[in-house]
């Protein structure tokens, strides 16, 4: 016989409820007999013979457990259809909706159309694809109404639950959509969309729940906030005991946050007690109490308070007066005192005792002192302070004195420690001050501090050389005075050094940097070596800088610049490049067999010499090299070119054309005629190779080289032959006219890369001035050729092209932003305007810069200058009123939390008061400095924000509070949000435990004792609503799964068969004793369970 248990959500509600109400300890529990445990099985027709009979224990005391795949039948009238369309069903709408809730929630929907034309509808699969199909069916296949439940407001979240379970499953429980009003919504009513039948269900549901809540009560009270500290009383022990009392929950707003609100809850009845209570309690304050008011200085107030408040507390707790503090952000010192006039008196002593048990006294000491005072990294002063932790110290920067706060025997022993280091450090310290011209100071400082740091280790001294900003010169020495004085006079050694220094620029086509280098630096290391004083620097290839610096002892900088000059020289000398037109057809007679003759020319001539490649249509062979080795290579090749081109044409005056039969010439057109040409004017190989072109492949033969004779003889066409003698008699015409006498202009060779486009010969920056006077030479002069009226057009047109130089005033000190990092900023004013600008040497000191080029582009460039020129003075201005700098001491502790998490809380303070915040490096000895720079106005507010952080921070106390772990995600919430927003609410730190933590249910709390105090209490108060789910979460776990971890204890009976004489206990592990379903298994031998049944 078998049976089937169906366990539903109901029974299982109340199976729970029933655990509830019965906690058995393990120590009480009852242990069962056998027949207790294990029932027999009732016999056939048992149950129809006894009918009258009470049921057994397995019909009394197990419930049916329900399958798995479940199945819904539900029926839809006919005039609640969406679709009534009888004559497609199975292929209509219906179907389609069918099918595709099928899809997407994986049950099964079976349709079919009952007499009444009423649908009938039947859902099978788990239980939550059942319930999300049904719901959708209803919502897409039957017609839907609306109505709406009215219950109060407040009861509105239970019907939501948590995260919207609660309607999530009412919503699927009734197949209906529950609209419930937003908070900020007035309204009460909640709307319900679905059939009448799931309607009326979810109107049911939510008034149960609404009745359910009606049972508790919540109960606001708005009472002045003043009275608050005598309702909770001191240490919060009367309002504890009024809920112990009452068992009504009641909430009393932390004193940081401005509510009155208090709020009770719980029973009805005990709230209502709850709120006599507390009424009482206020009514009667408020009737006898009265209030003074005095004042005390703001720094004295933390003493009031005490540590979290205790003091506070204290008072109220010995006096019954409630004392009132202004906010730690006020800058109110008025103090209220709360009470009954009897008592006030009393309260007012303790106040002034407890504002006057500190005493602060200030030591006097120079400034330059106090980081010695305080030591590397606060050892000194970190000393002081753990003896005697009460005495608070603090410096002010740039004043001679040190401030001391704390109870007064501890600070007269402060007093006396400081003093004595004091006297200490005036006996073996000195210090010294050397003005040091303040381009001098980055050398000082080396790469990556390497020379000051050198110094500060060989002297054991401390160097302070002022930031860039602070424009000033002066750098002071302090330690032992012996080391002092060795540092200053090798500093002062450094200064007159790099005095007698020079720099120096040359200006040198970039395309000449790498070949001045070397291989590998192969050239550029000679000259090193052989100028090793000097450091040369070459910019950077990206840069397309022709600015070559030298710099180093001015003798040896001047003869490193004349030989480099000398190297340029020679580079330029042998760049001369000139390109020579050759037929293409006699490149490789030039070449010469294996390249000897190319070879022998190129020997000979000490040139380089380039020929294009076969492919290539260009006939150009480019030469280069000194001057006049390229013109001998030239003269060598085109004389190759004469003597082929002389061989072709005689074999072409020899050779005679006849046609198939030999006897007739094919070509009777050609005719060869003469020229009578002087030398002088003889055209050039371009020209004639531009006359074969036009006409028809005209050869033109001149008389051999030395021959006596003006004979020039064309060849080819007639008609080609004559075209091409005229056009040759019409360019002789034209030279017999030229004339250059009257076409001479004297023009600086300086200007004859303005007019020609190519570059001007490298010069050394500052060396030749555009009011340099011009002396005409023989390089200076133009020729122009040409007819008279065309040369004198040619003259006006190149005088145009000379430039003018026009100067500008510009400070000096604004020069070298003018040229800008690596002349970046000059070149792009010199590419933009099409100019040549001229900067005079910083060690002139010249107000005055000169722009050269053409008139309207120089124009230009001065108003683009003098523009520039404003905004530097701008620049400048603005600049001075930004570098602003102060230095303030704040112990290294403290740093982490001013910058905050990931820079956020120093973002903030840089953002807000437009500020440059620069903290220590590890490695800097003045572990405790912060430097604030930027307007002064911004610097001052920005150090009282740092200040008044700091002041908060030292007023920070950390508390651990014991939290269950289990309620710790909770609390912390997806991704932190949660703990982040209570952090910010409290204004405290809040930091869990590690999960390998000894400690794991430990969580520390940090901030101001009041806000940690208040924090404390509202994670218990999470804690306890926290823990209330989380143990229905694992109670309901512990029957939806079984208990895992150690092993069970295993089940317990009284009176088992096995405990009889002569019986054993059975073997679990044995197929006999526990078959399988399903196996026969023979019996070997009688089992203490009885004779087996078959």
């Amino acid at each position: 016989m078998s049976s089937v248990a169906v366990l539903t959500p109901e029974s299982f509600a109340e199976h729970r409820s029933g655990l509830k109400d019965q906690e058995i300890t393990e120590d009480e529990a009852y242990i069962p007999t056998y027949l207790e445990a294990f029932p027999p099985l009732p016999e056939k027709g048992t149950p129809g013979e006894k009918s009258g009979e009470p049921a057994s224990a397995w019909g009394s005391k197990i419930r049916p457990i329900k399958a798995s795949v479940i199945t819904q039948v539900f029926h839809v009238p006919l005039e609640e259809r969406r679709y009534k369309d009888n004559s497609q069903f199975g292929e209509g709408e219906e179907a389609k909706v069918c099918l595709d809730i099928m899809q997407r929630t994986g049950a099964h929907i079976e349709l079919s159309l009952a007499k009444d034309q009423g649908l009938s509808i039947m859902v099978t699969g788990k239980l939550d694809s059942v319930m999300k199909a049904r719901k959708e069916i209803v919502a897409r296949l039957q017609t839907q109404a609306s109505a709406t439940v009215a219950i109060p407001k407040e009861h509105h979240r239970f019907v939501i639950g948590k995260n919207g379970e609660k309607l999530q499953e009412l919503e699927l429980k009734t197949a209906t959509k529950i609209a419930i009003p937003r908070p900020d919504d007035p309204s009460a009513n909640i709307r319900i969309t679905g059939t009448k039948e799931g309607i009326e269900k979810a109107r049911h549901e939510i008034l149960l729940i609404s009745a359910e809540q009606d049972k508790r009560a919540v109960e606001r009270l708005s009472l002045e906030k003043a009275f608050h500290p005598f309702i909770a009383g001191a240490h919060n022990r009367l309002v504890q005991e009024l809920s112990q009392e009452t068992g009504a929950r009641i909430s009393i707003p932390p004193p940081s946050l401005p509510k009155d609100e208090i709020v009770i809850t719980g029973e009805k009845e005990a709230v209502a007690l709850a709120v006599n209570r507390i009424r009482t309690i206020y009514d009667d304050k408020k009737r006898k109490t009265t209030t003074i008011s005095v004042e005390v200085k703001k720094s004295q107030h933390k003493y009031i308070i005490g540590p979290k408040g205790n003091t506070l507390q204290e008072i109220l707790e010995a006096t019954g007066v409630s004392v009132e503090m202004p906010p730690l952000d006020s800058g109110s010192e008025t103090i209220i005192l709360r009470g009954e006039p009897d008592k006030l008196g009393p309260a007012l002593t303790q106040v002034y005792a407890k504002a006057k048990s500190v005493m602060v006294v200030e030591v006097t000491a120079p400034a330059w002192l106090h980081r010695f005072i305080i030591g590397k990294k606060g050892q000194n002063i970190g000393r002081i302070t753990q003896q005697l932790p009460r005495v608070h110290i603090e410096f002010t920067d740039g004043e001679e004195r040190i401030s001391l706060e704390g109870p007064t025997e501890e600070v007269e022993q402060a007093q006396a420690q400081i003093q004595e280091i004091i006297k200490d450090l005036l006996v073996r310290m000195d210090y010294t001050e050397v003005i040091i011209d303040q381009r001098f100071h980055r050398h000082l400082i080396g790469k990556n501090g390497a020379n000051i740091n050198r110094i500060k280790e060989q002297y054991k001294v401390s160097v302070r050389i002022p930031q860039d900003s602070e424009r000033s010169g002066l750098v002071r020495i302090e330690g032992d005075p012996k080391g002092v004085q060795l540092a200053r006079r090798e500093l002062i050694e450094m200064v007159q050094r790099m005095e007698n220094e020079r720099t120096k620029d040359l200006i040198v086509e970039q395309k000449f940097h790498r070949t001045i280098i070397g291989q590998k630096g192969e050239k550029i290391k000679e000259v090193r070596d052989k100028f090793p004083e000097v450091i040369i620097n070459f910019p950077d290839p990206s840069q397309k800088s022709d600015i070559v610096q030298l710099r180093g002892p001015k003798n040896e900088v001047e003869k490193c610049a004349k030989f480099l000059q000398k190297i340029i020289a020679d580079l330029i000398e042998n760049s001369f490049s000139l390109s020579v037109p050759i037929f293409k057809q006699f490149h490789k007679n030039i070449i010469g067999k294996g390249g000897a003759n190319i070879k022998k020319i190129r020997e000979e001539t000490n040139t380089k010499i380039d020929l294009p490649t076969e492919n290539s249509n260009s006939e150009m062979i480019i030469i280069t090299g000194k001057k006049s080795n390229c013109e001998v290579a030239r003269e060598r090749i085109l004389a190759i070119q004469r003597e082929l081109v002389r061989d072709a044409r005689c074999s072409q005056c020899c050779a005679v054309i006849c046609d198939d039969s030999g006897t007739q010439p094919l070509l009777t057109a050609f005719m060869v005629e003469s020229l009578n040409l002087t030398p002088t004017y003889l055209p050039s190989s371009q020209v004639l190779r531009e006359l074969a072109e036009e006409y028809g492949g005209v050869a033109v033969s001149f008389p051999r080289t030395g021959a006596n004779s003006q004979r020039v003889s064309l060849k080819g066409a007639k008609d080609c032959v004559d075209a091409a003698k005229k056009r040759i008699q019409e360019i002789i015409e034209d030279l017999m006219c030229t004339c250059s006498t009257d076409g001479v202009v004297f023009l600086s060779i300086h200007f004859h890369g303005e007019i020609t486009g190519q570059e001007a010969p490298p010069q050394e920056n500052g060396e030749v001035s555009p009011e340099a006077e011009f002396v005409p030479r023989k390089c200076d002069i133009i020729t122009i050729s040409g007819r008279a009226e065309k040369c004198e057009l040619a003259k006006a047109a190149l005088l145009a092209l000379v430039p003018i130089t026009e100067d500008v005033e510009v400070s000096y000190e604004l020069h070298r932003y003018i040229i800008g990092q690596k002349g970046s900023g000059i070149r792009k004013m010199m590419e933009e305007y099409e100019v040549n600008i001229w900067v005079p040497q910083p060690e002139k000191q010249l107000d005055v810069i000169k722009v050269t080029g053409l008139a309207a582009n120089v124009e230009r460039a001065k108003q683009g200058l003098l523009e520039r020129v404003k905004e530097l003075q701008a620049e400048q201005e603005d600049r001075a009123l930004r570098s602003f700098k102060i230095t303030m001491s704040v112990d290294p502790k403290f740093h982490p939390k001013i910058i905050g998490r990931k820079g956020a809380v120093i973002s903030q303070i840089r953002k807000d008061h437009d500020v440059s915040i620069q903290f220590p490096d590890k490695g800097d000895e003045q572990q405790d400095l912060i430097v604030i720079s930027g307007y002064e106005r911004n610097v001052e507010e920005a150090r009282q924000a740092i200040q008044q952080l700091v002041a908060e921070l030292q007023e920070m106390v950390s508390q651990d509070v014991h939290l269950d772990p289990r309620t710790h995600a909770r609390i912390i919430g997806a991704r932190g949000k949660a703990i982040r927003k209570l952090m910010e609410e409290f204004k405290v730190d809040i930091r869990f435990p590690q999960p390998s933590s000894d400690e794991p249910d430990k969580v520390t709390v940090t901030g101001l004792p009041e806000t940690v105090d208040n924090a404390i209490d509202h994670l218990l108060n999470l804690e306890e609503e926290y823990l209330l789910s989380v143990t229905e979460t694992e109670t309901l776990a512990a029957y939806m799964k079984p208990p895992s971890g150690g092993p069970a204890k295993g089940f317990v009976v009284r009176d088992a068969p096995w405990n009889a004489a002569g019986n054993k206990a059975p073997d679990m592990s044995s197929a006999e004793d526990f078959p399988t379903f399903g196996t026969g298994v023979a019996p070997k031998q009688a089992s203490a369970w009885g004779p087996k049944k078959f």
